[in-house]
């Protein structure tokens, strides 16, 4: 049940979600919030085709996302997912922390309260009131705007990634806020539970890994309940954006041709080969060449 009253919310916030709960009831199940989430995003003009920075704005700094944090502090399996993280910081021994884009604060709080706590700085692009409140009385806490390239040991990252229109550079641009052999805690949801998490990244559910390694980094291991992914950072090289973007819209590709055959399943390849030379017009010849100097 959520309890209004222990959060440190202003009027208007209190009455948004008020009126929110009083469609699901102060109890909501994760489907009946994404209900609500789904409402607001449509209330706000958002399309998962088209960025507007003005709507997206709107519906990132909507309290729907305070009630989100809410639902969160008050769900077994996503505390026991972000506690899971924090132990994993923990046993890493990490002393910086960037928290990329945990406005509320919920696990820079489990964070900073580990075994030989880091510090931890929280970026989110719409921090909230209550999450800034939230953690004030912990001195190893700050929110920042500009993190620093190469200033932290450790970077944690849960449900960002399927809301950006162009996920790859984001992930570029946190790889470089870890020094070489710091880690990178990535949980990501390419799935279409909800409009907010666009289906242009759905691609990403198969090949993100790939896009990792191509960004310097390598798998380490998950956490503990196998929830989120734990990166090691082993190079800073400057990414090969051409080579990025070409396996981008193959992957792209190969998703949609994999919706297609799912929903046709005794079509023959034909129409995937097709469809990739359509995207790739190179892309059998530098197979051939390849076989002819390599034999493989």
């Amino acid at each position: 049940m959520i309890d209004l009253d222990q959060y440190l919310l202003s009027t208007n916030e209190l009455q948004t979600i008020e009126q929110l709960l009083s469609q699901s009831g102060t109890n909501p199940s994760l489907d009946q919030l994404y209900v609500l989430m789904d409402q607001v995003w449509r209330e706000c003009g958002c399309s998962a085709n088209n960025y507007d920075h003005k709507n997206y704005t709107a519906f990132y700094s909507h309290p729907i996302w305070l009630l989100n944090g809410m639902f969160i502090e008050q769900h077994y399996g996503s505390l026991a997912h972000r506690r899971n993280i924090a132990n994993a910081i923990s046993r890493l021994r990490s002393t910086k922390v960037i928290d990329f884009g945990g406005g509320f604060g919920t696990l820079a709080r489990m964070i900073a309260q580990v075994d030989h706590p880091p510090l931890v700085d929280v970026w989110d692009p719409y921090p909230p009131a209550h999450g800034i409140k939230a953690c004030k009385p912990f001195g190893n806490i700050r929110f920042i705007e500009h993190p620093e390239d190469g200033h932290y040991d450790a970077l944690v990252c849960t449900d960002v990634l399927e809301h950006v229109h162009d996920p790859l550079a984001l992930l570029a641009s946190m790889t470089k806020k870890v020094g070489i052999g710091g880690h990178l805690i990535i949980y990501n949801c390419f799935y279409p539970l909800i409009q907010c998490h666009l289906p242009s990244t759905f691609h990403l559910r198969k090949t993100f890994d790939e896009f990792c390694q191509m960004l310097g980094l390598q798998v380490k291991g998950l956490t503990e309940d196998n929830h989120a992914t734990i990166y090691i950072k082993i190079s800073d090289q400057q990414p090969d954006w051409k080579k990025i973007r070409k396996r981008e819209r193959e992957s792209r590709l190969s998703h949609i041709m994999d919706q297609w055959r799912n929903e046709n399943p005794y079509a023959s390849s034909l129409m995937y080969k097709l469809a990739l030379v359509k995207a790739d017009p190179l892309y059998y010849p530098s197979k051939l060449i390849k076989f002819y100097k390599h034999g493989s």
